[in-house]
C-alpha cells in the first residue's frame, strides 16, 4: 500500500516538472523501467537515491515517503495573521501566511505562539516626526536579547533585526494602526497594538 502511494507521488511530481519516465530515469542514470515499476506501486526507490530524487522533484523526502502531498490553506488578505518560525540556533527568522513546515539548522521549526505583551515588558513608542521611535530596557547579552522587531498591518510586515550588545532601539515609518511584533530568544514571540 505505502508503495503505491510514493509511486503515486512521484508521478504526480514528475508530470507536473513536464518531464517523461525516461527523462526522470536519464537525470538519475537509472532505466525508465525503475521509475515505471516505482509509479505503478510495484517497488520504492532505493534510500541511495532519494535524496537526489527528491532534489529533483523538489519535494522533502519526508514527504516523498508519506506519498502525501498536502495543500496549504492560505491565509489571504491579512499580514497581522502570518505565522513566525524561528531557528533557535541561528535565529533564522521565516514568516509564512498559511500553515509550512520548516526546517533550518537540519531540524524542524514549530510555529511561534505569539502572546500579548503586558505592561512590564511593552515596547516604548515615540512619535519623532513622521516616525515612531521604539526603544526597550530589554537586556541586549548574547544569551538574552531580542532577535527582531516587526511591524504588521493587514498588507505588509517590515522586519528589523537586532543583535546582542547594541541598543533596541529603531524607527519604523508612523502608521494609522498595526501590530508591533519581536522575538525574545529566551521568552518567545510578543506583540502590541499599536
Amino acid at each position: 500500500m505505502q508503495n503505491v502511494k510514493v509511486g503515486s507521488i512521484i508521478r504526480t511530481l514528475r508530470i507536473e516538472k513536464g518531464m517523461s519516465q525516461k527523462q526522470l530515469a536519464d537525470k538519475m542514470n537509472i532505466s525508465d523501467k525503475t521509475i515505471s515499476k516505482w509509479e505503478r506501486g510495484l517497488g520504492c526507490p532505493d534510500i541511495s537515491l532519494l535524496a537526489e530524487l527528491s532534489d529533483l522533484l523538489e519535494v522533502d523526502i519526508g514527504t516523498l515517503l508519506s506519498g502525501d502531498l498536502v495543500a496549504n490553506n492560505f491565509v489571504g488578505g491579512n499580514m497581522k495573521k502570518s505565522k513566525y518560525y524561528i531557528c533557535t540556533v541561528c535565529n533564522n527568522i521565516s514568516l509564512c501566511t498559511g500553515n509550512a513546515e520548516i526546517s533550518c539548522c537540519g531540524r524542524k521549526l514549530e510555529e511561534q505562539i505569539m502572546q500579548k505583551a503586558d505592561e512590564s515588558n511593552k515596547l516604548s513608542i515615540e512619535v519623532i516626526e513622521d516616525n515612531w521611535f521604539i526603544t526597550s530596557n530589554h537586556p541586549m547579552k548574547k544569551e538574552h536579547y531580542i532577535s527582531f522587531v516587526a511591524f504588521a498591518t493587514g498588507d505588509r510586515v517590515q522586519i528589523i533585526k537586532q543583535y546582542p550588545e547594541w541598543d533596541m532601539q529603531l524607527r519604523v515609518p508612523k502608521q494609522e494602526h498595526g501590530m508591533l511584533i519581536w522575538y525574545c530568544i529566551q521568552h518567545g514571540l510578543f506583540y502590541q497594538l499599536v
